[in-house]
């Protein structure tokens, strides 16, 4: 069941404050992020076991699932996210994210953090089923035309901005991000997993290709080539946080409302506390629509 913007949200012990109307400042400082957001060892949360318990009770369990609208300032596009059971087990079993959830909690963060603001003209998000290794291969003309049509959506890019693009390496693998400010050609790539760009190489010549075409189309001048950037950062520990890491990346350099990302972001006095109970809950309770009633 959605709800629309500016409302409160019913829930089973009464009524909930709609989050739009305690959004966080832009640029809020990271240290007090992450000390607010539990990490994804140890047990469970209180609101994370809440959480599944609401799923246990309700017809998701069953085969029933949930339709995600969501409105063209996302994607560029009006987009729907179907959410089903095994995506719930995702978030509760600590697996890997696969993309309804990755589209989900982008469209969170961009309610709830951008909808509204001059962030808007700052970030944009490239949806993940557009573009990936298997897609590329299948057809990069096709991929190609697609991204170039996502950036010519935003109008004005002779200012510096950013378009995220979560990058998946096809067939249920790896998770990067690929976040480029079209204004500058600068590419910056981000991994939480050792090495570059150059271990998709199909990616990078892909990227590349439609920033030339999409400045061609709009008759922009190249006074230079692109230049990639690898960001450092702590590194994931196991061989499933992947998504996490995206989505905090993302999320990160949206507080910071930086378009110009620092080599070093995050460092280890920060702690780079993963979201596993943060998506939990930022999703399934503090959203615009109620996936449980």
């Amino acid at each position: 069941m959605l709800k629309k913007a500016g409302k409160d949200i019913p829930t089973k012990s009464g009524t909930k404050t709609n989050p739009k109307s305690q959004k966080e400042v832009p640029g809020q400082m990271l240290d007090k992020a992450s000390k607010e957001i539990p990490t994804t060892s140890g047990t469970k949360s209180q609101i994370m076991m809440r959480l599944e318990k609401m799923v246990e009770e309700s017809d998701i369990m069953h085969g029933a699932i949930r339709s995600v609208d969501m409105d063209e300032g996302v994607f560029g596009i009006a987009h729907s996210e179907l959410i089903a059971k095994e995506d719930m087990q995702q978030l509760f079993e600590h697996e890997e994210l696969g993309i309804a959830v990755i589209h989900t909690y982008i469209w969170y963060m961009y309610d709830t953090l951008m909808r509204g603001t001059e962030l808007c003209n700052r970030f944009n998000f490239i949806a993940a089923s557009r573009i990936n290794t298997t897609f590329i291969t299948k057809n990069s003309t096709s991929v190609m035309n697609e991204l170039v049509d996502r950036f010519m959506v935003a109008g004005d890019n002779t200012t510096p901005n950013l378009y995220f693009l979560p990058f998946n390496s096809g067939n249920s693998g790896h998770w990067v991000l690929v976040a480029m400010d079209l204004s500058r050609l600068m590419v910056y790539y981000l991994d939480s997993l050792p090495g570059n760009w150059s271990k998709y190489p199909s990616m990078k010549k892909t990227v590349d290709a439609v920033i030339l075409k999409f400045r061609s189309k709009k008759n922009y001048r190249n006074r230079k080539d692109i230049t990639w950037v690898r960001i450092q950062f702590p590194q994931q520990n196991n061989s499933i946080d992947c998504g996490f890491f995206v989505l905090r990346f993302m999320r990160d350099i949206i507080a910071l409302n930086r378009i110009d990302i620092p080599k070093m972001v995050w460092n280890n006095n920060l702690g780079f506390i993963l979201i596993l109970s943060d998506i939990s809950s930022n999703l399934l309770l503090n959203h615009e629509y109620v996936l449980f009633s």
